[in-house]
């Protein structure tokens, strides 16, 4: 190993002895006492997560089930990557999180380079959330540069003639010019404005966060407190609603209790939360149409709505009695789901919005998508916080 691959594992392990910038800071309200588990033989948030994240670090980038490889890296590994990151450092593995990073590494080099995508979308930009993570865990200056130029280039309006009047009028508002009111978005952006704060503390970049996450949720949260895939089509599409019970999730876990957002986006989470407890199968999964019981049970939402179960009770934000068996009952349903290659099945292929209902429940049902695979990672690393 090199001389650079070594001074990367020794920052790593510095890293994880000081507990991690990231995990110290995120939660105002933090509730350290409540504790899902026992856990029944074979089916601890250790013992997933370690399966999900060995699976992930010697699998090649993906291709969007394509067999061949990627010209960039596609956003379901970056999600699955930070999962994989987070879990890492929460579980004290401090070989994992070398090798994890080790990955990274090719990237901050010319001859690979390209394969970390242009943020010219919301889908590209979220690439940025892995290497803030790693520079929170090493503080490796190449990956805080890089993660800021991601982060910075999200909210640029230097070319802001060039863009169209319905964009215009959303920078205008101050939003990104990457606004496209999908809720796809409120992982995308949030995720990225979220993790640039925790590396640089800059609240500018969390102020960014909140101000987006407000005005989708005053756009597009229906009265039943779910969302629709996108203003013109009317299906509670489940990972769509996924993204955004995580996107609140994060960014709930980082703004201070007296943000003057706080508020508003905790309401509009609770109202999601309930609305998804009464959907909610006896066997805890969630489906692919949330409001439709003859639709199949999905992996990747189902692992989405339980880490914001998780995350709500163990930050105080949701009343205990209520729902932390909702969540148990989540993580227990879905790991059912994992075969003994450490793939999640039943997960949902790539979707865009189409206003027809066969459309979504004819969708392909992969295995081993990492769409379903971070979710597991990120629900692992939420029991363990």
């Amino acid at each position: 190993m090199n001389g650079t691959n070594n001074k990367l594992i020794l920052a790593i392990m510095t890293g994880l002895l000081a507990a991690g910038m990231g995990c110290a800071q995120m939660s105002p309200h933090q509730s350290a006492t409540v504790d899902l588990g026992p856990w029944p033989k074979n089916s601890s948030p250790q013992e997933i997560g370690k399966r999900v994240a060995e699976r992930f670090v010697c699998s090649p980038h993906q291709n969007f089930g394509r067999s061949e490889p990627p010209k960039t890296i596609t956003y379901p590994e970056v999600c699955a990557w930070y999962g994989a990151l987070t879990f890492a450092q929460l579980s004290h593995d401090q070989d994992l999180s070398a090798r994890l990073i080790k990955r990274f590494e090719p990237l901050l080099t010319p001859a690979e380079s390209r394969m970390v995508p242009a943020p010219k979308n919301v889908d590209a930009s979220v690439f940025g959330v892995v290497p803030f993570e790693i520079y929170i865990q090493t503080r490796d200056p190449r990956c805080l540069a890089l993660g800021k130029k991601i982060a910075d280039k999200q909210w640029d309006v230097s070319s802001v003639d060039s863009l169209s009047p319905e964009a215009r009028a959303w920078v205008n508002r101050g939003l990104s010019p990457q606004t496209r009111f999908w809720i796809d978005d409120m992982f995308m952006i949030i995720a990225l404005q979220t993790q640039a704060f925790r590396a640089t503390g800059d609240t500018n970049y969390l102020n960014r966060a909140a101000h987006e996450m407000v005005t989708y949720l005053d756009e597009l949260q229906q009265p039943n407190g779910l969302f629709y895939h996108a203003p013109d089509v009317h299906f509670f599409w489940g990972r769509g609603d996924g993204w955004m019970a995580v996107g609140m999730s994060e960014l709930l876990r980082s703004l201070p209790a007296n943000h003057p957002d706080r508020a508003r986006i905790l309401v509009g989470y609770k109202q999601m939360m309930a609305s998804l407890l009464k959907y909610q199968d006896a066997d805890g999964m969630w489906h692919q149409l949330i409001d439709q019981p003859d639709a199949w049970p999905e992996t990747s939402s189902t692992a989405m709505f339980t880490f914001a179960m998780i995350t709500g009770v163990k930050n105080g934000w949701l009343k205990q009695k209520a729902y932390a068996p909702a969540a148990r009952k989540g993580w227990l349903g879905m790991i059912k789901y994992l075969n003994a290659d450490g793939d999640t099945c039943e997960v949902c292929e790539g979707t865009n919005k189409k206003n027809n209902l066969n459309y979504y429940l004819t969708r392909g049902r992969n295995v081993g998508d990492m769409h379903g695979q971070a979710p597991f990672l990120w629900c692992a690393s939420a029991l363990l916080r």
